[in-house]
């Protein structure tokens, strides 16, 4: 049986935390610090694949020999980007925004392998958003809190009541952690998922 370099998450996030422990395989997360700030003419595509970038490489710096794992997920509303709305305010102006329209979230993926060679993927989540109404937002906003993810719609939990549709190449995607494009990194990083996985 190979023996596995160690794996690190380079998030904070409970949801990427909660995704990755499906995979079965032992890993330790820290949270990188970095500015997740768009840059000046950056689109929300370029934003969540540079930021899933850095944030592996920040955490990787610190920790040679292991496979690092980064992930940034931006909403794309017309071209703005919506991140996580923090307050309750924000988070029903993201959603009203939002309302009767197509959303597209970017989930970036990046894994540092334990010779500094990295390798990115994106995933595309195109959700059509119900029209809906300023008071069933808020009863949402109320009962789900959805401060901590951006775009402020869970899939995973009643958020998925204010969806129409959902199209997607990985159905964990959208909860922030592309499952089926992770498990092919990480085996071409040397970190083996199942014998045999590629």
């Amino acid at each position: 049986m190979i023996k596995n370099p160690p794996l690190i998450l380079a998030s904070s996030s409970r949801y990427r935390r909660e995704l990755l422990d499906r995979l079965g395989i032992a890993y330790e997360a820290i949270a990188s610090d970095i500015d997740e700030s768009s840059l000046d003419g950056e689109t929300p595509l370029q934003t969540s694949q540079r930021l899933a970038v850095e944030k592996a490489r920040f955490v990787a710096k610190s920790h040679p020999g292991a496979v690092v794992i980064g992930s940034d997920q931006v909403a794309d509303l017309g071209g703005k980007k919506l991140g996580k709305p923090h307050t309750r305010e924000r988070a029903v102006e993201q959603l009203l925004a939002m309302q009767g329209r197509t959303v597209t979230f970017y989930t970036a993926l990046a894994v540092i392998a334990p010779d500094g060679t990295a390798r990115e993927r994106l995933s595309a989540t195109e959700v059509r958003m119900r029209p809906l109404s300023r008071e069933t937002i808020e009863a949402y906003v109320d009962r789900e809190k959805p401060f901590d993810c951006a775009g402020s719609a869970k899939i995973e939990s009643l958020g998925i009541a204010l969806m129409e549709s959902v199209k997607s190449d990985d159905p964990t995607s959208l909860i922030g952690l592309p499952l089926i494009a992770l498990t092919t990194l990480l085996a071409q990083s040397g970190l083996e998922v199942l014998p045999g996985l590629r």
